[in-house]
């Protein structure tokens, strides 16, 4: 007798109080993985879509092919902008607590992805980030206390109140504004690319989305037109891990999610996203592919999100503080300072001396937003109509006249 077939129902690979198993990640050791030109096809660098790419090794020296000439002032100025990150995010995280704002999502452990690839941009390249790219902002020239004052929605808010904290945009640096629907930046940049390369000009544009979103349809389509049309985009995915609470292993039986861009006919390289070097690197060697009219690539960042999904979060309910302890040990800024010390005598006085800069800066972009005048209950009116249709301004008179 036949038997009859079955729906097959995925177990999760652990629940809380499990120790996860991280098995299906393949860590290549540092300098082991060949640097291609940047003119190879696709197919003769698939086992860049298998093997990590790393420049630092465990003692913070760098290793192999990937090993880009860097000065030091490049690497301290890396540094500054992810601890400046560090400190606005902890910053904002303690005032969502305090009920000064509503919502935040911080980017920790995650600052390398941003600052890394932001290193190596043309200003007039085009960005589409996600909600963890603030670091890109920063390091475009976005002023802090304009990301904080769209956190608050007041007269200074970028966005005129009509997206929620943390989705920022910066139309002179040429960020796009960051979408909660996810994955939609990824055709967008795709467009982008292709209008750029019909009107001839040498611009790339760029996108983040995180790991579950791979999983989505628009992920899909800006590949297949990405393959086919070849335009100047570099597409990235930010790997840390979790989808929420939805661990990595769990979302897809994908070997990498930079496989997937390879079945689709896109280069595809995972970096190590806690390296920033490798990450500029990673970087540089896409932006060259697409310049040269190879088309684009998508890399794979590896991290870890050390924190709560967002402020509506709570990541203790699905995973132990136990599995979360070791990756602080493993996180860009650690890994950074530890070679800053082994190649260029990084002493803890100027490390403690740049906190202190870092902090002054946080705390006075705090004071000047918090400074700046609230937007009128009658400004939730503006910016939608040339005129206000009746019923809404008899309605808005209303709200004026309180």
């Amino acid at each position: 007798m036949t038997e009859k077939s079955s729906l097959h129902i995925p177990r999760p690979s652990a629940r809380p109080g499990d120790v996860p198993d991280f098995s299906y990640l393949a860590l290549s050791e540092a300098g082991e993985v060949r640097y291609p030109d940047p003119c190879t096809p696709a197919r003769d660098i698939e086992h860049l879509a298998h093997e990590l790419v790393r420049v630092l090794d465990d003692d913070g020296v760098p290793q192999g092919e990937w090993v880009p000439e860097l000065e030091p002032e490049q690497l301290l100025e890396a540094l500054r902008l992810m601890l400046l990150t560090r400190q606005m995010d902890d910053r904002m995280h303690r005032m969502q607590r305090q009920g000064k704002i509503s919502f935040y999502m911080q980017s920790t452990g995650e600052e390398a992805i941003s600052i890394g690839q932001g290193m190596v941009f043309q200003p007039t390249d085009m960005m589409f980030p996600s909600y963890r790219n603030q670091a890109l902002f920063i390091q475009r020239g976005t002023d802090i206390v304009d990301l904080m004052c769209q956190c608050l929605s007041n007269t200074r808010d970028m966005c005129k109140g009509r997206q929620m904290p943390i989705m920022y945009h910066n139309r002179k640096a040429n960020m796009f504004s960051i979408s909660g629907n996810l994955a939609t930046q990824y055709p967008h940049a795709v467009g982008w690319a292709m209008a750029s390369a019909i009107k001839g000009e040498d611009h790339v544009s760029s996108a983040w989305i995180g790991d579950g979103s791979t999983a989505e349809a628009d992920f899909h389509y800006a590949l297949t037109f990405a393959a086919v049309y070849q335009p100047p985009v570099i597409l990235n995915v930010v790997n840390n891990q979790w989808a929420i609470s939805v661990r990595r292993s769990d979302q897809t039986l994908a070997q990498t999610l930079a496989q997937k861009a390879v079945a689709a006919g896109v280069p595809g390289v995972i970096v190590d996203g806690n390296d920033v070097i490798a990450v500029r690197t990673a970087m540089a060697e896409a932006l060259d592919h697409a310049r040269a009219g190879k088309g684009g690539s998508l890399i794979e960042c590896q991290t870890y999100r050390l924190g709560d999904h967002t402020t509506a979060d709570d990541a203790s309910r699905y995973r132990d503080a136990e599995e979360v302890s070791p990756h602080w040990q493993k996180e860009p800024i650690v890994r950074l300072r530890k070679h800053l010390v082994a190649e260029h005598s990084w002493s803890k006085g100027e490390e403690e001396a740049l906190l202190r800069d870092c902090n002054a800066r946080v705390n006075a972009a705090v004071e000047a937003y918090l400074a700046i005048e609230p937007e009128p209950a009658r400004a939730m009116f503006d910016h939608l109509y040339a005129e206000l249709p009746v019923d809404l301004a008899a309605t808005a008179r209303k709200v004026e006249n309180g």
